[in-house]
């Protein structure tokens, strides 16, 4: 008990926070008189720390080293400054921030520790999307670039995400780097009082001109053709707002719709449980009011606005989420049609969980097509890059401009897309059935099983390794791709890929963000009309949902 409460202790005397500190003062002193729950508590917050990867830091706002405070990223900040100093005699740095409790407390904190250790810090001036920040790397040409922000997190979380410049061009860290961070960050706080590290107030202060020309640019996708088409928007509480309708009108668009209780930010996200656009009920109130206002199209953002979803009339007359492989398939193909139109080669990518549609897309333009790992740190790094997704609503429609999914830039295109459809004669929905009937139809489904134990996840993975199911949904399985050694020259990971006879798919990984193991599930058919064919993988996809249930639980 002892030495849990002095390390808290420790914790407590070197945090600058005022809230962080009155909570761990009693913490500590109902541990110590033996309340029930507060010393597993402190354990809980002193026994490991948030570990630093690819994905930065992410994790609920609390003192003690497995939260996220202002000692967790002041020892952050200062690790990954001393890492920028080991590779460049002069680096620089920009940080951005979105609005969530703490964001601007933490930037600033960043930008103080960067300057006082000799690294240039500029910080963009208010809260910002994060795609903007990853545009801003490039644009100012900084050696790296930190945005706090916990994207669609719940909202007691807030995050920190690493990018790096140079020969990275703007996209997020992955191996070795991240270890390398990381080992930085062990070393500050294992030998400095974050109180004691040097700080300047001599940062500098992005001006203007680098959201105007990321608005400039990103309008620019539209094709210059104005546009009437009546859309709601929902910045979904975070940050989206300004710069999506400047860049919406700025490309000829219509004034967007907004839904007024989610379109400023708010750190509380008081109208959705989980501010994410897949979450169910999280458009709710979008599709409200697109009823409510006769409009054509429902565009939405998460709280950074670096993922998008899309909303279009169904047939029964509601409102229907299209879900990010349709997204992803249907700019896919836009992004084709471009490079034909140009007479330009080009490469498209995909996670590779994300749906073979867009490889088929790729294979009938005589284009490069290329799988990636999970997490767009690696669809942005694929040489040659024209257009890339991932099936969890993040798009990259313009890799010359940012290299990590945009949401702004993929709401350009979108409602340029159905803009075009509308003049002539189109819908939506008409045009996913031309997709079906030139591709083929692709269906998907995914199925998450929450876990309280992490230690559960690879006693799950190692049980399927070990008696990997014959069949699925009445389906033989052919093939069993096992990723942890690295496979088909991607590197290793703990992924379980399935095929099976009739050509469909299961996918089975570990969440990278969240206590889950989730199997993502694929068909398609090229058989009969495109009706018949949607009809056809949804039904195959559905047999195969039941028949994973079955092996996973």
């Amino acid at each position: 008990m002892t030495d849990v409460i002095d390390t808290a202790r420790a914790w407590r005397d070197q945090d600058p926070d005022e809230e962080t500190r009155a909570e761990l003062d009693a913490l500590i002193a109902d541990a110590s008189a033996g309340a029930d729950g507060a010393l597993a508590e402190l354990h809980d917050r002193f026994d490991t720390r948030l570990a630093f990867g690819t994905a930065g830091l992410r994790g609920r706002i609390e003192a003690g080293s497995n939260r996220m405070n202002r000692v967790l990223v002041s020892q952050a900040a200062a690790g990954f400054a001393a890492f920028l100093l080991s590779r460049e005699e002069h680096p620089s740095v920009v940080i951005g921030y979105d609005g969530r409790k703490n964001s601007q407390v933490f930037a600033t904190d960043s930008a103080r520790i960067m300057a006082g250790a000799g690294v240039r810090a500029v910080l963009l001036p208010r809260p910002l999307p994060t795609p903007v920040l990853a545009f801003a790397v490039r644009h100012l040409a900084t050696s790296a670039g930190i945005m706090v922000t916990a994207s669609h997190n719940p909202p007691a979380d807030n995050g920190y995400k690493v990018y790096l410049g140079g020969e990275d061009r703007g996209s997020q860290i992955v191996p070795p780097v991240d270890g390398e961070i990381a080992d930085r960050i062990l070393e500050i706080a294992a030998s400095a009082n974050v109180l004691e590290l040097r700080r300047s107030d001599d940062f500098e202060m992005a001006g203007e001109g680098v959201l105007d020309e990321y608005v400039r640019r990103t309008a620019s996708l539209s094709r210059g053709t104005p546009s009437t088409l009546r859309y709601v928007y929902t910045a979904m509480h975070g940050v989206g707002w300004e710069t999506a309708r400047r860049v919406f009108l700025e490309a000829g668009f219509a004034d967007p719709i907004p839904v007024a209780a989610q379109i400023e930010p708010n750190a509380a996200f008081p109208t959705v449980a989980f501010p994410n656009p897949e979450e169910p009920g999280a458009m709710d109130l979008a599709f409200t009011t697109a009823t409510e206002s006769a409009a054509e199209l429902v565009v939405a953002n998460d709280p950074d606005a670096d993922r998008l979803a899309i909303g279009v009339p169904g047939a029964d007359g509601g409102w229907e989420r299209l879900s990010g492989n349709e997204v992803g398939a249907l700019l896919g193909w836009r992004a084709a049609e471009r490079l034909a139109e140009a007479g330009e080669a080009g490469t498209l990518a995909a996670s590779i969980v994300s749906s073979p549609a867009l490889e088929r897309v790729a294979k009938e333009y005589n284009l490069e097509y290329v799988d990636t790992l999970t997490g767009f740190k690696w669809v942005s790094r694929v040489p040659g890059l024209s257009y890339g997704y991932e099936e969890a609503l993040g798009y990259l429609v313009d890799p010359r401009k940012v290299r990590d999914k945009d949401g702004i830039s993929a709401a350009v295109d979108f409602i340029a897309l159905v803009s075009e459809l509308k003049a002539a004669g189109k819908s939506l929905l008409n045009h996913r059935a031309d997709f079906a009937a030139r591709f083929g139809a692709f269906e998907s489904a995914q199925i998450s099983i929450r876990v309280t134990d992490l230690g559960d996840i690879p006693v799950m993975m190692s049980r399927l390794r070990s008696r990997p199911p014959q069949a699925i949904g009445g389906v033989a399985v052919r093939q069993v791709d096992d990723f942890t050694d690295g496979f088909a020259g991607l590197p290793a990971s703990d992924i379980l890929r399935i095929w099976l006879e009739d050509g469909s798919r299961v996918i089975v990984r570990p969440s990278g963000t969240e206590p889950k193991v989730k199997a993502y599930i694929d068909a398609s058919s090229a058989e009969g009309t495109a009706a018949e064919r949607r009809s056809q993988a949804r039904a195959a996809v559905d047999r195969l949902a039941a028949g994973v249930s079955e092996f996973l639980y």
